[in-house]
């Protein structure tokens, strides 16, 4: 599984490395780190340590954006790999693209704070070596709402959501019901005296779906990570290529999992990242 994991990172390097850079009006790429030791895994009643390891692309083309993200996820040893070998291993990628109605059409969309409004679609895929042997699948659609916020922005959507993933304790694939997703996600830059700050971050909020493959009902899930961003590039006159921050990770009914009737399913997390952007 450890290969299989080594080999799905560097196909989706090679991917995004050949993407042809002349389809992008603009692009970022950054490589980061972040830590925690208060991770939460269910079904799991200690603490897990996690190193996660991330490529992140995000580019803007005439119609509308791109953003994908593959986390490789270390653990310790209290969330371990199947047959006990080790701390667990994950990889969990993401794409989203955005297609900006104002820019489609070429009319003025905006409203109030509302610079645009977009359809975002999205795809998340994922493989961990533990016995749950996880391969989520996911797919989201719907209307985003492009605000701008100070000199950053933050979009809103309400998303059409679909899920599968395996159950290697009972040995089956798992077909989840479709339900909705609140999504929200923001970057918004401030200055500290000479040093530039950023609050970025996520949201989302994801409705039951079901049953799991336990047989046991889904309940609605909250996640969100937030984190403050130091641009220390900028006291070497390198603005935008090195941050370094602290950040925290909340999550609810983890999986669709009940906290009240699973261990480990919520999760309060403390992080500390950095990131270097080429």
């Amino acid at each position: 599984m450890k290969a299989k994991l080594s080999l799905g990172v560097a196909a989706v390097l090679s991917a995004v490395a050949a993407a042809p850079a002349s389809a992008a009006d603009w692009s970022d790429t950054s490589a980061s780190w972040r830590y925690g030791t208060q991770f939460a895994e269910p079904a799991i009643d200690k603490d897990i340590k996690k190193n996660i390891f991330a490529l992140t692309h995000v580019s803007g083309y005439k119609y509308g954006s791109n953003f994908f993200n593959v986390d490789f996820l270390l653990s310790d040893e209290n969330d371990p790999a199947a047959g006990g070998k080790g701390g667990a291993q994950e990889v969990y990628a993401v794409y989203q693209n955005q297609l900006h109605l104002g820019k489609v059409t070429g009319a003025d969309l905006s409203f109030g704070p509302v610079r645009d409004i977009a359809i975002t679609t999205g795809f998340d895929a994922s493989a961990k070596n533990t016995d749950f042997a996880a391969r989520v699948r996911k797919f989201t659609f719907g209307p985003t709402l492009k605000f701008g916020v100070l000199d950053g922005w933050v979009d809103f959507s309400l998303m059409y959501y679909k899920e599968t993933n395996h159950n290697g304790i009972v040995g089956k694939d798992v077909n989840f019901e479709s339900t909705y997703r609140v999504a929200a996600a923001w970057g918004i830059p401030f200055n500290a005296g000479p040093l530039p700050i950023s609050l970025n971050g996520f949201f989302t909020y994801t409705g039951e779906k079901g049953k799991d493959g336990f047989g046991a009902d889904t309940k609605p899930e909250t996640l969100t990570d937030i984190f403050l961003m130091a641009d220390l590039g900028a006291l070497a006159g390198k603005k935008g290529t090195f941050l370094a921050g602290v950040g925290y990770e909340y999550w609810q009914n983890k999986f669709g999992n009940d906290h009240e009737q699973v261990v480990g399913s919520t999760g309060k997390t403390p992080m500390i990242k950095a990131e270097v952007h080429f």
